[in-house]
């Protein structure tokens, strides 16, 4: 596992965490509910986690600073094109001090496809991410299913979205044949 390296500023007093989640672990948060956030895009527009409802999202927790997160942006540029038409959101979260400004110029040199939120620490804090890159895996209802901290293979990603994918599948499936045997 390689870290680019610790989180340790705060850039704001506001907290964006909305309700009043419990911080998780990076290792207890499989099976935990996703504590929702509002953070801004690089457009400006505030973004909820909870608006990603009915899909599933991949949270990654990057800078611009961070020499493996520079590694797996084009494996997720890759999957999102690959798996966004099956319901698959990436949602990266940008925490460093390098401004909006120096963020867009980065993701757009590296041909991001996915929304890039401007991060702020307590999300992360909520999270347990303590290294970048941080990357959970959310089903659709919410729910983290997995989670990576550090630079994993191209394959544990994809596998990972695979099995988040066809879980939710599986669910929605389930659901939808209880409704029709109960009418």
């Amino acid at each position: 596992m390689i870290f680019a390296g610790v989180r340790n500023s705060s850039r704001s007093k506001v907290s964006p965490l909305i309700g009043n989640p419990e911080p998780i672990s990076s290792a207890e948060a499989k099976g935990k509910q996703a504590p929702d956030f509002a953070l801004q895009d690089l457009q400006g527009k505030q973004v909820k986690l909870s608006d990603f409802r009915g899909k599933a999202v991949l949270l990654n927790f990057w800078a611009t600073f961070c020499g493996p997160c520079k590694v797996e942006m084009p494996w997720l540029v890759e999957l999102q094109k690959q798996y966004g038409p099956q319901g698959l959101e990436i949602l990266g979260v940008a925490l460093d001090d390098s401004g909006k400004d120096a963020i867009e110029k980065f993701a757009k040199g590296m041909g991001v496809n996915y929304t890039i939120l401007q991060g702020q620490d307590a999300v992360g804090d909520a999270y347990g991410a303590v290294g970048l890159p941080a990357t959970y895996y959310i089903d659709r209802n919410g729910k983290i299913i997995d989670s990576a901290l550090g630079l994993v293979s191209r394959s544990e990603i994809e596998n990972n979205i695979k099995k988040s994918l066809a879980e939710n599948r599986s669910e929605a499936e389930t659901a939808s044949g209880r409704v029709k045997a109960a009418s």
